[in-house]
């Protein structure tokens, strides 16, 4: 690790449905005001933009920021899938770590189509062709949405294996509502039981429609800086990136498992470098955000990250060790499954509800005495960022 790097800001619009949310370069421009805002300083501060999001023209980052300013900085463009967000923070404090910059600012906004996503390209090769040969080979392909299929696929996997209750993917759902219920951004805020969630249409065993994550709309952003630059702008105390780390997909990913071709081993090894680099293991962690786009991979995240030992997230989930009162609150914001999963806001929404959880401000969310944060987010085809917080 070079210089540290810490959030000095963030901020985030509400998560809406398709066709509900503001303009996306509108979106962007009030999470980036609300982040700048929160971190008492100004645009003309920053020196770096990286801007996230999957579905859109290129450089519609500018577009976006040109709405904050027009100071001519660089503004660089990412999509990594579903961890772009996460991706655009991971090239945000690399300039900062690296002393390429003092303040930098990471912004992720997304506005999605209704129905379940597609590929927007049909003349060259898709970039998932490799995961869906495995699926093919594995078990089969049928009209399901095509992620349902994979992450659904790497469910029954598990289930087969472990002989987990269907109604252990089901808490996990019920679990995201009720902690979405105290999170006004969220896109869903009323609470579900187990039994309706088991009671919606099923998608791909084992998962109901309540267990899959919706289209959204959302913006979220951060203010990143140096040591030296809080200090100049008499920023006393702050959170900070203890440890980051990105894997792509290993040989394994491409052999005769479902669970390993949905990222299993890219979050393991990414959580294993984090925890290298940190001197921080699962037990010092009070708070995660993890990638739950479907109610399967985050019980398969439990495990990836050290959690909880393999094989061993059914007891987990019983024992309530997932939520407030047990060992490690997980996704107080509600996660994907309820806050939403617009796609190249998910990696800095989870940065913001983590900063906010280790300054103490998640008003009914937040988690007693959090010191230590977790972050998870994954993309297929492939990326996975793990990311430590810790606030001083």
């Amino acid at each position: 690790m070079g210089r540290r790097v810490n959030v000095i800001g963030v901020g985030m619009t509400k998560f809406q449905k398709p066709g509900a949310s503001d303009e996306y370069n509108v979106m962007a421009a009030g999470a980036i005001k609300a982040a700048l805002s929160d971190s008492k300083v100004d645009y003309k501060d920053i020196e770096q933009a990286v801007a996230g999001y999957v579905f859109g023209d290129s450089t519609c980052g500018q577009r976006a920021i040109y709405e904050v300013g027009l100071s001519g900085i660089p503004v660089f463009n990412v999509n990594n899938n579903c961890s772009t967000g996460s991706s655009a923070l991971y090239l945000g404090r690399q300039a900062i770590e690296g002393g390429l910059a003092e303040c930098v600012l990471v912004v992720g906004f997304e506005k999605m189509e209704k129905g379940a996503l597609g590929s927007k390209f049909d003349d060259r090769t898709n970039p998932l062709d490799q995961h869906a040969g495995v699926m093919l080979k594995v078990q089969g392909v049928n009209q399901a949405p095509f992620a349902a299929q994979m992450f659904g696929g790497a469910g029954r996997e598990y289930r087969f294996k472990y002989g987990t209750k269907r109604e252990t993917f089901a808490k996990v759902s019920a679990k995201a509502r009720k902690h979405a219920a105290n999170n006004p951004l969220a896109l869903f805020n009323q609470v579900l039981s187990v039994e309706e969630v088991l009671a919606s249409e099923e998608v791909f065993d084992p998962l109901t429609r309540y267990q899959c994550c919706p289209p959204t709309c959302g913006a979220a952003a951060a203010i990143l800086c140096s040591d030296d630059f809080a200090k100049k702008k008499g920023i006393s105390k702050a959170v900070y990136i203890a440890a980051q780390a990105m894997t792509t997909d290993y040989a394994s990913s491409f052999g005769d498992s479902m669970i390993k071709m949905v990222g299993y081993d890219m979050a393991t090894n990414a959580a294993k470098q984090v925890y290298e680099k940190s001197g921080l293991g699962p037990k010092d962690v009070q708070v995660v955000e993890l990638h739950d786009c479907f109610s399967a991979n985050e019980i398969l995240t439990y495990e990836a990250l050290g959690l909880c030992g393999e094989g061993e997230a059914e007891k987990f989930i019983s024992d309530n060790d997932n939520t407030y009162g047990g060992k490690i609150v997980t996704n107080p914001s509600g996660g994907l499954l309820s806050k939403g999963h617009p796609l190249g806001a998910t990696g800095l929404a989870q940065c913001t509800e983590l900063v906010w959880q280790l300054r103490g401000q998640a008003d009914k969310r937040q988690v007693p005495n959090a010191k230590v944060a977790l972050q998870h987010n994954l993309g297929l085809g492939g990326a996975c960022v793990v990311t430590m917080y810790r606030a001083d």
